[in-house]
Order: structure tokens, then sequence, then C-alpha cells
């Protein structure tokens, strides 16, 4: 299971050497450069992720519903368990879209209305399709609203064959960590979630956290392999556009 661990401050190192200055100076370059780009692909992430996690919240559940009400009429349980997920996942993507959003994202974990939430659907429908969505949706609640302990704790729970998702939560994980400053555990993550599925939206996505990542966790020359490889496997992402001038900058950093 991931687990999360306070880490002390990094000791700044300074050098009096003249003939260092100038390393250090490209060196300060590069990461200023790449803080930027970050900042600003983050910013594209966030907006991009939300639609597409609204998306597959809303077909996540019409399948569920589809399975609950033709496929498992027999089994109660299963009917009880959509029902109660699609008024948990509606505040979901209620708060997805909204500016005020803490209170709708616990009102999604905590349930309103008559209605569960997350949490209760986990914990009285175990087993059940919808208890599995409920994991992954809880873990995103947490996460969004920077309680990032729980999001670790219930995302590295969820599993699922649907690859997308699972890529999701591998990096919402590295997500969390990289906030609680485990910029190694983050890596780590983020390598993972672009290793789960081979595709377009997010092994690009995740190639370039790491990377940016990678520089700063001492691990240039991966995030230089990464960076390359996202520029010659996905040249239409939109990670593609900011690869270039980062590959020139690492390959300056690493001469």
């Amino acid at each position: 299971m991931a687990t999360y661990k306070k880490r002390g401050a990094i000791k700044s190192v300074s050098s009096s050497k003249e003939n260092e200055i100038a390393i250090e100076s490209t060196t300060a370059e590069v990461f200023d450069a790449l803080d930027s780009s970050a900042s600003k692909t983050e910013e594209w992430v966030v907006k991009y992720q939300n639609v597409i996690l609204t998306i597959i919240s809303v077909i996540a559940v019409s399948v569920l519903s589809y399975l609950g009400y033709n496929n498992f009429v027999t089994e109660p349980k299963q009917r009880e368990a959509v029902s109660e997920l699609n008024q948990a996942q509606y505040y979901f993507e209620l708060a997805v879209n909204s500016v005020d959003s803490d209170s709708l994202y616990s009102r999604a974990l905590k349930g309103g209305e008559g209605k569960y939430g997350f949490l209760d659907i986990i914990e009285n429908y175990k087993g059940t399709s919808a208890a599995k969505l409920a994991t992954y949706s809880a873990g995103m609640a947490y996460l969004n609203l920077k309680d990032y302990e729980n999001a670790i704790v219930f995302l590295d729970q969820f599993s699922a064959e649907d690859v997308l998702l699972s890529a999701l939560s591998k990096g919402a994980i590295g997500d969390a960590f990289l906030q609680l400053g485990q910029k190694e555990d983050a890596f780590d993550y983020y390598v993972t979630a672009s290793k789960i599925n081979n595709n377009m939206f997010s092994t690009p996505k995740y190639l370039y956290k790491a990377a940016i990542l990678g520089v700063e966790v001492k691990k240039t020359s991966q995030a230089l392999a990464f960076l390359k490889r996202i520029e010659k496997e996905f040249p239409k992402s939109e990670e593609a556009k900011q690869v270039k001038v980062q590959i020139g900058r690492l390959e300056t950093l690493l001469q």
C-alpha cells in the first residue's frame, strides 16, 4: 500500500568556485523554465482532466445502471448500490464544475437528501461494481479537498479493468504525494501511471509530469528520455508542444 511520510527540508548547497557559477546559472534557468512550463501544463491538465472525469463518471454510472437493472435483477444489493451511486456521483459532477466545490465534494463523500455518499457505498456494498467506482471517486474527492493522505488511502485501494481509470488513479496518487512533498514517491507513481496503457491521453501526460519532477529528484537522464519519447511517440499530444525546448535545455544541462 502506498504510504506517506514527513520529509525534512532539503539543504541548499553553495560553492565558492568561480568556474561553477556558469553551470549553476544554467541549471537555475532550466529549473525556472521547467517550473513555468509545468505550471502552464497543470492549468491545462486540471481543466481537461475535469472534463474527462465527468465523461468517465457519466459513462460508468450508465454502464452500472444498465448492468444493475438488466443483468442483476435477482440481486437487489447491486441495484441498490447503483441507485445510491447515481446521487453521490451527481454531487461529484456538480463539484467538478462548481466554483464553490468543497461542500459538494463533502456531500458526495458523506451523502445527502437521504442518499448514501461514496463512503457509505464503500462500507455497505463491498464487492459490488458501484463500491469499486465509489472508491476511485472518493479518492478524487479527497484530492480536490486537499486531504492528500485520505486521497492516497482510497486511490491505492482502487482496482479496475478499465485501463484509463487505473492510470488516472495512479497518477492522482502521484499528485497527492507531490503535494505532501514526497517527490520521489510522486515520480515513481507518475512513471507507473504512464506504463499502464499506451494511449494519447494518459501516457504523455504522466511521462511529462515524471520528466518535470525527474529533474528535481536528480534523474535528469531519465527525464530527458521521457521527453524524447513524447516527442517521438505522441507528437500530436498537448505535452508535445512543450518538449522541444525542454529537451534542448536538459541536453545542455547534461553536458
